[in-house]
């Protein structure tokens, strides 16, 4: 399965008291990468285009992030249904490959106007599942 990956650039206001990156700060950094790779893997170019919101998150912690590390975050599809697609995460230590957290979402694609699920766009369910079967 192919694995579209980021950069992320850690922030000092990432830092909590005990000196590692915050439990709630890895939300934003596989949010980035998932906007990321929707952005990419979609040829979208504004915000406004995407039409799918978050619908379930879990995140699995394996390892503190400390100030200097550098965060990778790697994304792929891991299923498709119908309305509904779960992303898969892995965020790690770039130079070193040390895994920090293993994170999973489900998207669901939604009409704003109409302000209900619909069924996942032809043309991203074909990138979708060549990404899942690569």
């Amino acid at each position: 399965m192919t694995r579209f990956t980021t950069d992320i650039q850690m922030r000092f206001r990432d830092i909590d008291g005990m000196g590692h990156v915050n439990n709630a700060v890895y939300l934003s950094y596989v949010e980035l990468a998932r906007t990321q790779f929707y952005m990419h893997q979609a040829n979208k170019r504004t915000l406004d285009e995407i039409d799918f919101i978050l619908a379930h998150v879990e995140i699995d912690f394996e390892s503190q992030a400390t100030w200097g590390d550098q965060i990778q975050v790697a994304v792929w599809p891991s299923k498709i249904g119908n309305s509904s697609f779960t992303l898969s995460y892995e965020v790690k230590e770039k130079r070193t490959g040390r895994i920090l957290a293993r994170a999973k979402s489900v998207l669901v694609s939604y009409d704003y106007e109409k302000r209900k699920s619909k069924p996942i766009p032809d043309e991203f369910r074909t990138l979708l599942q060549a990404a899942l079967e690569a």
